[in-house]
């Protein structure tokens, strides 16, 4: 048989097999772009793009580094490293200097594959987060004009090298991400905003008929005081709320950053306590605090964690029986989330329907002389700090009972100093 002829046969069926190949990627992708549009809570999307990009380029990593609106510095919002201790959001990565910056002031692909020796690679995030970078295919986010960040695959698997058709599939896959990112942002911001709308209305309509009734000459002098309390109590109410609305907003639009420190778990609960003691004092609660003796130095944002713990204590203190008890418990537990702090209270407790809305925004249960308090935004906001900590936080009550309010936070090794990647 004619060798020619076997070799063109042979060319002819690797083609075919990398064509079909390729339209099974495409088709992968539209998939997946569908998918990606349908999500519009920012965290799952994100996690989603990292999970596609290593599919698609068949990489064992990857990462999505987006632009602060606020500071306009790059940042690590989204990455897979199983291996790591360190949390990729820690990190900050230059315009000047970097890899990840020049995919983003210039807006074009780029594909490394020897990145140890590349001059605007840095080693420090290898080091630190315990990983090896051998190859690299950035792609940048853009949405119309403009650049928002970039999506990197990292380390093609078996050895391999990145192709072209690699190059093609990310960055289609990043135009889409792009898109769905700023969908999910504005989704986002507008559905919390018309909620913030809603509720600002209540205290307004209350000041409003209140200034009313105090320009009536004929109000009495007793009447006009309770009046005058009434303008500030709704006053002081509509700046908490709004402070809370802004923090809330900036966790959700991921503008608010952690900053880490070690720390004492044990001083950081005590001094807490000391914040809320003159408040349960009032309703002659005990308060009593159980810290484990593994349980010592935290690396983590001190003082949101402190945000979090007064949030759960003065809750308890609310929604507790008079002469009742709060008990404060850190623990170590096997799991990604190792160091658990509960918070437990002797109060009323919690229906099985309430505890199901219990982390929706603006949502109050009302206390124990059946009034709602708060501006129904703690809560929530105590829930994005422990998940911008990747950790969890959940509540276990039953009526009659009381209620137990527990939150995890990994532990994760405290950097030797501030690495500059890329």
């Amino acid at each position: 048989m004619n060798i020619d002829y076997l070799t063109q046969s042979a060319n002819s069926e690797e083609t075919v097999r990398n064509y079909l190949e390729l339209m099974g990627r495409y088709e992968r992708l539209m998939e997946i772009s569908r998918q990606l549009n349908s999500t519009l809570e920012l965290k799952a999307l994100l996690q989603a793009i990292i999970e596609a990009a290593t599919e698609l380029t068949d990489t064992e990593v990857a990462s999505i580094l987006l632009i602060d609106p606020a500071s306009g510095e790059l940042r690590f919002e989204a990455g897979i490293n199983p291996s790591s201790k360190v949390s990729l959001e820690t990190f900050v990565v230059p315009m000047e200097g970097s890899i990840a910056g020049w995919i983003v002031r210039h807006g074009e692909p780029v594909l490394i594959e020897d990145v140890a020796n590349h001059p605007s690679h840095f080693s420090q995030i290898d080091s630190a987060t315990d990983f090896s970078t051998r190859n690299m295919l950035g792609v940048p986010l853009r949405t119309h004009d403009k650049t928002t960040g970039a999506l990197e695959a990292i380390n093609k698997r078996n050895d391999g090298a990145f192709s072209e058709d690699d190059v093609n599939t990310l960055t289609a896959l990043a135009a889409q991400a792009a898109v769905a990112i700023e969908n999910a942002r504005l989704f986002q911001q507008s559905d919390l905003i018309a909620e913030m709308v809603h509720e600002l209305r209540a205290p307004l309509n209350a000041i409003r008929a209140t200034a009313h009734l105090l320009s009536r000459p004929d109000l009495p002098e007793d009447r006009r005081a309770v009046l005058v309390e009434t303008i500030r109590s709704e006053t002081e109410r509509l700046n908490n709320m709004t402070t809370d609305f802004l923090d809330l907003a900036r966790l959700e639009s991921g503008r608010t950053r952690l900053t880490r420190e070690t720390f004492e778990v044990a001083k950081l609960v005590d001094e807490c306590v000391q914040v809320v003691q003159s408040q349960a004092n009032e309703r002659k609660l005990q308060i009593s605090t159980q810290i484990n003796e593994d349980v010592s130095l935290l690396y983590a944002d001190r003082g949101k964690l402190k945000q979090v713990l007064l949030n759960l204590l003065t809750n308890a203190i609310k929604y507790n029986r008079d002469e009742g008890r709060i008990d404060i418990y850190a623990e170590l537990v096997s799991g990604k989330s190792p160091m658990r702090i509960a918070v437990a209270d002797t109060g009323v407790g919690i229906s099985a329907e309430n505890q199901k809305r219990m982390f929706q925004r603006f949502y109050r249960v009302a206390d124990t002389e059946g009034y709602a308090q708060g501006t129904g935004l703690g809560l929530v906001i105590a829930k994005r700090i422990v998940e911008a900590h990747e950790g969890e936080m959940w509540l276990e009550s039953e009526l009659g009972a009381g209620t137990t309010f527990y939150f995890t936070i990994p532990i994760i090794e405290e950097e030797i100093a501030p690495p500059v990647v890329g």
